[in-house]
């Protein structure tokens, strides 16, 4: 059952409801509460029982809203079996189409959309406080750019700061975290510059597609398909600003359009997914300096395929042997071992996903399951993980959630 939220009231003390104002990015701090929604967007809906087991995994799910569609919903996978509980609004949120959970595991911030003057939208960031085993959202705070949506966020290992890039804006943003959660006014608003890739219909400007933090938090990593660069920039904690690294990019094969990035748990290699090749770039990593040096390219379809496809989503299973990347068009994933020593990539299969268009996918923390989320077929498929080899085992686990592009595993 659903029950919903608490009132603004019931949440914070009467003197703290003031500075819950969503501000926006170099203006005066806007009058519009963010809970103030009904007639901007209407706001949260809460768990108010666990779905199955506490001893079960627990993935909170970003959406495109419109008819069906009503924000971020929670699903349990059943650790033993992989069956999925039936998923349930979390919170009602105009388009969270990225989550990222905080280091804490106390907070999870998701980006948004709300109104801005002229009939318009601005990008925006929520926060809410979590309870993991639940999956219950109780909202904190936001903050809105005054720019065009944002893409894709994360946050920093230490929970002092978050980093989103907008892929049609052409900019990267920064916003400081404070000890309780909440977000804070941006620190930090760049835009990327480059020579555009050869691609015209998709590379007609600088495009930041993911935000990827270095394994010590010194660094975002933010890919541009645009322009055919992963840039580097270095985190400033102490106010939440970003400035750019030197060297403050590294450069790909043209036209592949870099989409989104990993490191190995060993910190010691970097992996690029190439959207409009449907390749992954494998790159050596010095953490010193920050730089990246490009080495392999993969291919993660089969080489007879014909049609039309793009990658969309890159994993890397806890162990750190195995690569995963998704395919839409030919709506597969692609299943890669790992050398532990030099970081190359060596394909192992590829099989159907089990739906149209797998946008994002997440392996569980234990490395045990993979969960698919398709945004065109509105399906989840479960797999399940051989440790062993990678390998993908489908099983008949399957749940319905519209237009669902994000999957975060709280535990």
């Amino acid at each position: 059952m659903l029950a919903r939220a608490p009132g603004l009231r019931d949440l914070f003390p009467a003197e703290s409801v003031e500075d819950l104002k969503v501000r926006a990015i170099g203006r005066p701090a806007a009058t519009l509460s963010f809970f103030m929604l009904p007639r901007f967007i209407p706001f949260l809906l809460v768990i108010a029982s666990p779905l199955l087991h506490a001893s079960d995994h627990v993935a909170l799910l970003g959406t495109y809203t419109g008819a069906e569609s009503r924000g971020i919903y929670a699903v349990r996978l059943n650790s033993e079996t992989g069956a999925l509980s039936t998923p349930e609004v979390a919170a009602e949120l105009s388009n969270p189409e990225f989550l990222a959970l905080h280091p804490n595991r106390r907070f999870v911030y998701a980006l948004t959309q709300v109104p801005a003057d002229g009939g318009k939208t601005t990008a925006a960031v929520a926060a809410f406080q979590v309870d993991v085993e639940t999956a219950k959202l109780t909202p904190v705070n936001s903050e809105i750019t005054g720019r065009s949506s944002l893409t894709h966020l994360a946050v920093d290992g230490n929970g002092r700061m978050i980093v989103a890039a907008s892929y049609g804006g052409g900019y990267v943003v920064s916003f400081p975290l404070g000890a309780d959660g909440r977000v804070g006014g941006h620190a930090s608003l760049l835009s990327q510059s480059g020579p555009l890739g050869p691609n015209h219909g998709r590379q007609n400007a600088p495009h930041p597609h993911s935000v990827t933090i270095s394994p010590d938090s010194r660094f975002a990593y933010v890919a541009d398909l645009g322009i055919d660069r992963v840039f580097t920039y270095k985190l400033n904690p102490a106010d939440g600003s970003i400035a750019p690294n030197d060297p403050a990019f590294a450069t790909f094969e043209p036209g592949t359009g870099p989409r989104h990035t990993k490191f190995s748990p060993d910190g010691k290699s970097f992996y690029v997914l190439d959207e409009l090749d449907s390749t992954i770039t494998s790159c050596r990593y010095d953490a010193a300096s920050g730089s990246l040096q490009p080495f392999q390219r993969v291919a993660a379809l089969p080489e007879d395929f014909k049609g039309k496809s793009t990658a969309s989503e890159l994993r890397i299973h806890p162990n750190g042997r195995f690569v995963y990347s998704a395919n839409r068009g030919h709506n597969s994933i692609a299943v890669f071992s790992r050398d532990e020593t030099t970081g190359a990539l060596t394909r192992v299969e590829i099989i159907p996903s089990g739906g149209d268009t797998p946008r994002n996918f997440s392996l569980t923390p234990d490395g045990t399951w993979l969960l698919c989320a398709h945004q065109a077929s509105d399906n989840l498929t479960v797999f399940k993980v051989s440790a062993e080899s990678g390998r993908l085992t489908a099983t008949p686990h399957t749940a319905h959630v519209p237009k669902c592009v994000c999957v975060l595993f709280l535990q």
